[in-house]
C-alpha cells in the first residue's frame, strides 16, 4: 500500500491476516514503514545500487519505530542515504560488511598464529598469548578492529599504570597487531590508535649481589634438600651469567667439555657458544644423566625439562636472606663481578651474548677504572714513607734524590 507516512498513518498500520505489511511513502520514493506478524514497525529503505533497472536491489532497515526513530527523522536518514546512493555508495552493503567486520579477539588470533607463532620464539609467543589473555582482550576483545581509537587504547594503557613495565608491553603488542591490521586491509594505512600514545617512564632493575650475599645463596643451595637438577640449574646461571631459558633448555649433545663450551643452536641473540668454566663444568660432572631424556636440567615429566624454576627458587632464597632477588638478577651478578674485576666492556658483552654494546653499558660504572687504581697506589706509597713503615730502598723509589 502507498500512502504519505505520518505518525497517525504509521498508528493504524497493522498486519492483516497474520501476514506483514508495509506502507510506502508518497513523498519519498523507497522509504517505507513495515509491520511484522508480531506488531513490530520499522522504517526501511529500497534503493538500486547503481545505475538503471539491471542495477541489484538492496534492502535497509533504519530503524525500529519509537524513540529515537519517527516519521519526520525517519524519512530525514533516508534522503541522507539515498544522497550517499546517489555519490556511488552502497549503504546496505556497508552495513552488511560492518557486521561481519572481525573483532578483537579474531584479530588476536590471527596475529597469534601468523604472526607470533610463526615468526616469534616459543617463549616470545607464550608472553604476546598471556598479555592478549589477561589484559587486552578482557577490554577490547568484542570490539571492531576499525573501531579501536586513540582514546581507547589510552584508557588501557592508564588502567594498567601501576605496572609500567607490563602496561608498555601491551601497547607494544597492541602497536604491532594494529599495524599487521592495516597490512590485512583491517584498517586504514596510517590509522594505528597506538600512534602518540606516550609510554610509561620504566625504571632500571639491576639487582647486584654482594660476596657477602652470594656467601648466603652457596649456603643455601648446599642445605636445599630438593632436586639437584634445581640447584644445578641456579649454581649454572651463577657461573655462567646465562639466561635462564638457556639453562633450562640445555642438552647433553650440545656440550664440549674438552673446549669448556656449550654451542646452543638457538637463543634470544640467535646461535649462541655458552663459555663454561670450571665450576661450571664441575656442577655439569655432578649430575646425573637420566635415558631417554635429551636435557641436562630435568624436570618431572618423563624425557623433558625443567620448565618453571620460580617456586623452588624462592624457597632457596628465602632462607638466604634474597627474598627481592630475581633469577635473571644471577644474570646481573655474574656481569657485576666481571666488571669489578677490571674486565672490558666488550669481552663482558661476549661473554653474555649481547648482540649491542649499549646493553652491556650498563655495567661500565663498575668497571675498575685505571687511573683511580694508579692514582691510589701513588698516594699509598706516599703515606707509608710519611708514616716511616717502609725501609729507606723503598723510600729512595718514591722520592728521588737531589
Amino acid at each position: 500500500m502507498r500512502g504519505k507516512i505520518t505518525k497517525r498513518s504509521v498508528d493504524a498500520l497493522k498486519s492483516t491476516d497474520n501476514v506483514e505489511a508495509v506502507l510506502w511513502d508518497t513523498e519519498l520514493k523507497g522509504f517505507g514503514v513495515r509491520v511484522q506478524r508480531g506488531g513490530a514497525k520499522s522504517y526501511v529503505l529500497h534503493y538500486r545500487a547503481g545505475r538503471g533497472r539491471g542495477a541489484p536491489l538492496r534492502k535497509l532497515t533504519i530503524g525500529r519505530h519509537g524513540s529515537p526513530w519517527t516519521p519526520d527523522n525517519a524519512r530525514g536518514e533516508a534522503r541522507r542515504l539515498l544522497g550517499m546512493v546517489e555519490g556511488g555508495a552502497d549503504p546496505a552493503a556497508d552495513k552488511i560488511a560492518r557486521k561481519e567486520a572481525p573483532i578483537i579477539a579474531e584479530l588476536a588470533g590471527r596475529f597469534l598464529a601468523e604472526h607470533a607463532e610463526a615468526k616469534r620464539k616459543g617463549s616470545t609467543a607464550t608472553e604476546y598469548k598471556r598479555l592478549l589473555d589477561k589484559i587486552i582482550l578482557p577490554a577490547l576483545g568484542k570490539r571492531k578492529v576499525a573501531d579501536v581509537t586513540r582514546a581507547d587504547v589510552t584508557k588501557l594503557h592508564h588502567a594498567n599504570r601501576a605496572a609500567p613495565y607490563q602496561a608498555n608491553r601491551v601497547l607494544a603488542v597492541l602497536s604491532k597487531m594494529f599495524n599487521l591490521a592495516e597490512r590485512w586491509g583491517l584498517r586504514p594505512d596510517g590509522s594505528n590508535p597506538c600512534r602518540h600514545v606516550e609510554k610509561f617512564a620504566e625504571r632500571k632493575r639491576e639487582r647486584m649481589l654482594s660476596p657477602a650475599e652470594l656467601g648466603r645463596l652457596g649456603d643455601a643451595l648446599t642445605g636445599h634438600g630438593g632436586s639437584p637438577y634445581v640447584v644445578g640449574a641456579i649454581k649454572l646461571l651463577v657461573f655462567t651469567g646465562a639466561r635462564l631459558g638457556e639453562v633450562l633448555g640445555l642438552k647433553w649433545e650440545w656440550i664440549d667439555f674438552d673446549r669448556g663450551e656449550a654451542r646452543l643452536p638457538d637463543s634470544k641473540s640467535g646461535a649462541k657458544t655458552l663459555h663454561l668454566p670450571p665450576p661450571a663444568l664441575a656442577v655439569l660432572a655432578e649430575l646425573p644423566r637420566l635415558n631417554g631424556n635429551p636435557y641436562v636440567i630435568v624436570g618431572a615429566k618423563s624425557g623433558a625439562a625443567l620448565v618453571n624454576l620460580e617456586k623452588p627458587w624462592r624457597a632457596i632464597r628465602g632462607p638466604a636472606g634474597l627474598n627481592d632477588v630475581r633469577l635473571h638478577d644471577l644474570r646481573h651478578a655474574f656481569a657485576s663481578v666481571a666488571a669489578s674485576s677490571g674486565m672490558g666492556l666488550p669481552i663482558i658483552g661476549k661473554m653474555l651474548g649481547h648482540t649491542q654494546a649499549a646493553t652491556t653499558h650498563r655495567y661500565a660504572h663498575l668497571a675498575s677504572d685505571p687511573v683511580k687504581a694508579a692514582a691510589a697506589a701513588v698516594a699509598g706509597k706516599i703515606a707509608a714513607a710519611m708514616a716511616r713503615t717502609v725501609d729507606e730502598t723503598e723510600n729512595a723509589n718514591v722520592f728521588p734524590p737531589r
